[in-house]
């Protein structure tokens, strides 16, 4: 028996004929003059269409206003702050995030900097903050005033700073600052203690309260600043000269309001005589032989208050600027407080598994604004001090929590 008889005829393979007569998909391709790549759609490379990018992910989201449910009037989540005083104890250890206990992204030594700015801040808090931690702002500064008389808390002003130079102090923390502070003798810290216990809610002093030594050294440490013919001389550690404020406003010895008007070739046209302690200088700009008492005004300072408004007016900043990249200058609260924390949460669920193994796998919170700047500013502190400041307003929108809107 043949083969071709075993298979049912012919051996070879053919293929099904076409009886309609259009053509195969493949037969364009299978062309000689039509090679295979012709036949795959053409696209240019790296673009995804009908696909968002990384980028516009956030921007998707605010198309449209948020819905707006009426105004947040207290910012406080823990239900037991009931006076002033439990609310400047609350602000004052809830200022910072705790640093990361593994992948924070900074060595030793930038640890142990973040650590040393924090301590070496003054526990001091802006009343424009207190304010928004309680629902009635009328009953706080009512009760500010009333712990002001009693003398348990320091009300300390810092002019032409708007809302956050209005701080206060507790007068414990005050009188510690005092007694740790190196460059004051013992009696001129003693002298001031004892001058503001027997008036506990002054905030100026008279010049003739004071030796003028000891006012000297009160002033170059920074717990006086003295105010003469509308300057104001501020010590070395104190120096809170608003960068925001225009060169007419910087009403000190080397503004150029001042340098501008005296006579070509005196010592004022150059400065004055303390133009190198206002420069930076370790020459105290007061001496006790040059005070006024007719034109000259003591007010109360702390010392360190002027890294703390740096810090505060730039985190503010930075938080208004973060506003800015949505259509309508707001977002939820979730989204600003990712922004805040430099997309953190959604490279921590993006790398769980690689983080898990300590692998070292996207962004690390020591890389972040965050961190290198504002030393682990809490996102909660700095959005009331905004709100206290009247720079942003929170409100409900019931449906992604909370708004938050740049005014």
């Amino acid at each position: 028996m043949s083969l071709r008889s075993i298979l049912g005829g012919s051996s070879r393979v053919r293929k099904p004929s076409n009886k309609s007569g259009a053509k195969h998909p493949s037969s364009s391709s299978s062309s000689p003059s039509s090679p295979w790549p012709a036949s795959l759609p053409r696209r240019k490379p790296g673009i995804q269409r009908n696909k968002p990018s990384k980028g516009d992910e956030d921007d998707d989201l605010f198309d449209d206003k948020l819905d707006d449910y009426g105004l947040v009037r207290a910012l406080a989540t823990d239900m037991n702050l009931r006076d002033t005083s439990q609310a400047l104890l609350y602000v004052c250890s809830h200022m910072f995030s705790p640093i990361p206990e593994r992948a924070a992204g900074m060595n030793s030594t930038r640890i142990a900097e973040v650590l040393n700015y924090r301590k070496n801040l003054p526990p001091i808090v802006t009343i424009s903050h207190i304010q928004t931690l309680l629902s009635s702002p009328s009953a706080v500064e009512r009760e500010i005033a009333e712990l002001a008389r009693a003398g348990f808390i320091r009300k300390v002003v810092v002019p032409r700073r708007g809302d956050i130079g209005e701080t206060m102090i507790l007068a414990s923390d005050f009188e510690k600052l005092l007694e740790d502070s190196t460059g004051v003798s013992k009696e001129a810290k003693d002298s001031l203690a004892t001058f503001l216990k027997e008036n506990p809610g002054v905030q100026a002093i008279e010049p003739n309260s004071l030796r003028a030594s000891e006012i000297d050294q009160l002033i170059r440490v920074g717990f006086l600043t003295a105010h003469r013919n509308g300057e104001i001389h501020y010590g070395t550690t104190s120096n809170t000269t608003n960068l925001h404020s225009r060169p007419e406003d910087k009403l000190t010895l080397t503004s150029l309001e001042n340098v501008s008007r005296q006579p070509t070739g005196t010592l004022g046209a150059v400065g004055g005589e303390g133009v190198i302690h206002e420069l930076g200088g370790s020459r105290s700009l007061l001496s006790a032989s040059r005070f006024d008492t007719n034109s000259t005004e003591l007010k109360l300072a702390v010392p360190g208050n002027g890294p703390f408004l740096k810090l505060l007016s730039s985190a503010l900043e930075h938080l208004v600027s973060l506003l800015g990249k949505s259509r309508y200058r707001e977002a939820p609260e979730a989204v600003l407080r990712d922004w805040w924390d430099g997309g953190i949460a959604k490279e921590e669920a993006r790398y769980a598994a690689k983080r898990s193994r300590g692998e070292f796998a996207g962004i690390l919170p020591g890389q972040t604004k965050k961190w290198r700047q504002f030393y682990g500013l809490s996102f909660d502190w700095a959005l009331q001090e905004a709100v206290g400041s009247g720079l942003v307003e929170v409100f409900e929108t019931r449906s992604v929590g909370r708004g938050i809107r740049a005014l």
